[in-house]
């Protein structure tokens, strides 16, 4: 896929991106970091452009670890989950034989039973 070159604006500056993704897409992340980091220069005045991308970037650096991290644990749970799953699943159909087996054998007992009621 082309790539599509679009332009931003973050903190007062253009900026041409290179990007496969749809422009609205990139356009809402420029927004979003646009808003972010002009509410903290506003906050601090004395603070550069620098500083406000360097936290910005760290900020999202910080959750996109935090989610990482997040998805990590899920797919260990779900993995657990399965096993057991499948365990349970293997403990079912042992059940299910052996539950099989006692019929048949209550079967077997009942017409030896009859067989010897008979005989009596």
């Amino acid at each position: 896929m082309a790539a599509n070159r679009i332009r931003i604006r973050v903190c007062g500056s253009e900026y041409v991106i290179a990007s496969t993704d749809s422009e609205e897409y990139v356009q809402g992340l420029a927004k979003q970091l646009d808003e972010e980091m002009c509410a903290f220069l506003d906050q601090n005045p004395a603070a550069s452009v620098t500083t406000a991308a360097v936290l910005a970037a760290l900020g999202y650096m910080d959750e996109k670890e935090k989610a990482s991290n997040g998805a990590d644990n899920m797919r260990a749970q779900i993995k657990d989950y399965l096993e057991d799953a499948a365990k349970a699943k293997m403990d079912a159909e042992e059940a299910r034989r052996a539950l099989s087996d006692a019929k048949y054998e209550l079967e077997r007992l009942r017409r030896e039973l009859g067989y010897t009621r008979d005989e009596s």
